[in-house]
């Protein structure tokens, strides 16, 4: 019966009588792994400390993945930071999630006159306390309660996947929500604090919803609802004004470049939102090479700055190539529309690339020792081909 489906998400309810340290989906999930044995079981995985497991079974119908989330309760002390976690009942987990549509469940119940059920004598009995099936069919995303983004502003951005993938809208009053909680901004950091301050649980939350945004869904659906909604500013207020963003990040798609670290980029301070973000320090040591070289071309623009751009591709390719500078930095300023574009562009594409039509091995065997003079006459052959070149 479950054939073309990935996967299973199941909850498993405590017990009124069960411990505060008991987690009965990691319970069962061990019971499942070893009734099945090991020749069915392609995988397992436990998470103890929040209650959940995932298993692999290899079945005749094929492989199936259950993942299993002990039914929980959450409350949050302080806005923005991680939930304190606490086992419960169905309802207590279908009350913390984000919308009305992701709140409805399944509940399988055997049939009371089939004895020992088999598979076929189960029902489904649809759970659905917060109205999210009346809201799927008005194609609408409603937070569950008034504090739902002030608890976890990530919220924001799943509704935005949710809204490019499945084609909802926001409700009214979810949209007021919105707007109203970034006015107010409650959490303890707000732009213009050092960004070493900010919460770090707000922080890795809100870069894995924006991996996954960019790594599973329509992006540029899902960045056109934020912008609408008015939600960018959760990230940045320039990010919430710009026009140009999705031409760089199809740039930086057709570079090669991460669509989040491009997206970045055009932040007001980018190195400001790279380290609230957590992003990986090589993506923020190539944020500050881009800024720098953003800083240089920038400069050069000026007519009154006493920075002359290059007039030869040799001259290019030392100013690109300068100490600190990386050729991924140079497809960022092109994927930010940084200029002049021409020799930006045939540096990355063709000039870093030539070398000195001799080798030092050539030169060597022409009398040359090694040593600064030769690295000095390479470097000299290089720049006659460079110039050979079209700027």
């Amino acid at each position: 019966p479950w054939r073309g489906v990935p996967d299973f998400d199941l909850v498993v309810a405590s017990p009124p009588e069960a411990s505060q340290g008991s987690a009965p989906a990691v319970r069962l999930a061990r019971r499942l792994r070893d009734g099945c044995g090991a020749g069915l079981v392609l995988a397992y995985r436990e998470h103890a400390a929040y209650g959940t497991a995932e298993l692999e079974l290899c079945l005749a119908q094929g492989s199936i993945l259950l993942d299993l989330a002990s039914a929980r309760r959450e409350i949050y002390p302080i806005p923005g930071e991680n939930p304190q976690v606490h086992f419960g009942s169905l309802g207590d987990d279908l009350a913390r999630r984000d919308f009305t549509v992701n709140a409805m469940a399944l509940r399988l119940m055997p049939d009371q006159d089939a004895g020992r059920p088999a598979a076929e004598d189960w029902r489904a009995d649809l759970v659905d306390p917060h109205g999210g099936q009346a809201d799927l069919e008005r194609r609408q995303l409603r937070f569950l309660h008034d504090a739902s983004i002030k608890d976890d502003p990530t919220r924001i951005l799943r509704g935005a996947r949710y809204a490019s993938r499945l084609g909802l809208s926001l409700a009214p009053q979810s949209l007021a929500q919105l707007r109203t909680t970034l006015q107010a901004w409650p959490w303890a950091w707000r732009f213009g604090d050092p960004p070493d301050r900010a919460p770090s649980a707000l922080g890795t939350r809100l870069r894995m919803e924006l991996e996954l945004l960019f790594a599973r869904e329509a992006w540029p659906q899902a960045l056109a609802a934020l912008q609408g909604w008015g939600a960018l500013l959760l990230l940045d207020p320039s990010l919430q004004l710009e026009i140009q963003g999705s031409r760089r990040l199809h740039w930086a798609k057709r570079l090669g470049l991460p669509l989040l670290l491009a997206y970045v980029a055009g932040a007001g301070d980018p190195l400001a939102l790279a380290q609230r973000l957590q992003l990986a320090q090589n993506q923020q040591h190539l944020l500050i090479s881009f800024l720098a070289l953003r800083q240089r071309l920038w400069s050069m623009a000026l007519a009154d700055s006493g920075l002359a751009a290059p007039r030869s591709p040799a001259g290019w390719s030392a100013l690109l190539e300068s100490p600190g500078n990386q050729p991924e930095a140079v497809a960022l300023a092109l994927a930010c529309g940084l200029g002049p574009r021409r020799p930006l562009l045939r540096w990355l594409l063709r000039w870093r690339l030539l070398r000195a039509e001799q080798t030092a091995a050539d030169l060597i065997d022409s009398g040359f020792l090694p040593g600064p003079a030769l690295g000095q006459r390479l470097r000299e052959l290089r720049n006659q081909r460079l110039d050979r070149e079209r700027c």
